[in-house]
């Protein structure tokens, strides 16, 4: 049997139809995937512009720390110095006339000032150097050459004979070495001058010690009374 084609059954006649059909789908179905949008439901600040992605995120906060104020250092404080100077003279005013701005003339000075000189200036000379000692009576007919050491023989004995040890020093345990500084004056007397110690007991009692110094035979410098300076040391030890 023999096939034949039916010329209503030619698809061939009818291919350029279905290219041109086929053809417009495609490119409808193209234009159409460029123009069409998609959305994140997830996170609503993200979202996708055709092949663009853009990323909107908040401005970072920056905390700036708080500034520290500056302290601000207090006001100097002014101190007043005042010196007292002690004396038993009184001081003479002198009249320097008006002050008032309205008076033209010149306020008055003074002639003169008198200035007042001690006829007896006080001289005091140490005891390595005076020219006669001040003696103790004991000593009051030896030789110059043994004037010192007649001295200090009968200061170390008086200093014995009239040692006492403070109650408070001894139930403290306090022991130490004392430098007693002191002045024989014109007429024999004694004048502490300063001490120095380890402590504030020890110190008063070798002050005591040396007050009680009888009335000396004062020093002279060429054979007249003068005023000597001695330095004496005292040691306050406990027997162990």
């Amino acid at each position: 049997m023999q096939l034949k084609k039916n010329p209503k059954a030619d698809l061939a006649k009818q291919s350029g139809l279905f290219f041109a059909i086929g053809f417009a789908a495609i490119s409808g179905f193209t234009l159409w995937g460029f123009e069409a949008k998609t959305y994140n439901e997830g996170n609503p600040n993200y979202y996708i512009d055709d092949k663009i992605v853009v990323c909107e995120e908040p401005d970072p906060i920056i905390e700036l720390p708080t500034p520290e104020m500056p302290q601000q250092a207090p006001p100097p404080q002014l101190v007043q110095e005042i010196e007292v100077v002690h004396g038993t003279d009184p001081v003479d005013e002198v009249p320097i006339g008006s002050t008032d701005p309205s008076d033209p003339t010149p306020p008055a000075l003074p002639e003169s000032i008198p200035v007042v000189e001690d006829e007896n200036p006080e001289i005091v000379v140490p005891f390595a150097v005076i020219e006669d000692k001040p003696l103790f009576q004991e000593c009051k007919n030896v030789p110059r050459s043994e004037q010192m050491s007649c001295f200090k023989e009968h200061l170390d004995k008086h200093v014995k004979n009239n040692f006492r040890y403070p109650q408070a020093a001894l139930d403290m345990g306090i022991e130490g070495r004392v430098n007693v500084s002191f002045r024989i004056n014109t007429d024999g007397t004694i004048s502490i001058l300063g001490v120095r110690g380890t402590d504030r007991i020890l110190e008063d009692e070798a002050k005591r010690i040396i007050s009680t110094i009888p009335k000396l035979i004062p020093g002279k410098q060429r054979n007249k009374p003068t005023a000597v300076t001695f330095a004496y040391p005292i040691n306050f030890k406990l027997s162990h």
